[in-house]
């Protein structure tokens, strides 16, 4: 029963993946007003109902891709030892995850491009990154118990890494040909450091 489970929730991940795809690859051929559910099913091979039971728009299914990177990246937060300092904590998980990924697809820094051109992707992914700081903050409190000042320093902590990450990917995505983006999130972390140590 647990293979068929195992392959079940497999296959329903590839069903979630070509979605995106889709997606990502319709909204780069056409931009992204122009793409319609209907048509991202037709890309997909599946029918209207199945994109529905994956996600409930267009723009759900373009940032999957960003909810798997962030599932990953806490996932490796989680394995690191506890009694490692937070920001250590969180600037090594980081390291782990940009040496897993390897080169930067291009696709995925098509979608960082194109999240900056759009408020409604850009509104939806800030939604995902407060729950998504909720989720970080609860780690670093973890690693730190009984901290006095606590919550405001693990809020704050989460909140300072996110604005880093995504402010270093944001610059590095413009200036393509520099740094590599592990190096370019490193170095920003490195700098926002100063304030934790």
């Amino acid at each position: 029963m647990e293979a068929t489970t195992t392959l079940r929730e497999r296959k329903k991940e590839a069903t979630r993946q070509a979605l995106h795809e889709a997606t990502l690859r319709l909204a780069l051929e056409r931009g992204l007003d122009a793409v319609t559910v209907d048509a991202v099913a037709d890309e997909a091979g599946v029918s209207r109902r199945t994109f529905s039971n994956y996600f409930a728009n267009k723009e759900d299914a373009l940032l999957h891709g960003d909810r798997v990177r962030v599932t990953r990246l806490l996932e490796r937060l989680r394995a690191r030892p506890l009694t490692e300092p937070p920001w250590q904590a969180l600037t090594e998980a980081t390291a782990a995850h940009h040496a897993a990924i390897g080169e930067v697809d291009p696709n995925w820094l098509a979608q960082v491009r194109l999240l900056r051109r759009h408020p409604a992707l850009l509104a939806q992914q800030t939604a995902a990154q407060n729950a998504l700081e909720l989720e970080l903050a609860a780690e670093i409190a973890a690693r730190d118990p009984g901290h006095r000042d606590e919550p405001m320093r693990s809020r704050v902590m989460a909140a300072v890494f996110l604005v880093t990450m995504r402010t270093a990917t944001g610059l590095w995505a413009e200036q393509p040909g520099g740094a590599s983006l592990g190096e370019a999130v490193r170095a920003g972390l490195d700098r926002a450091a100063e304030r934790f140590a």
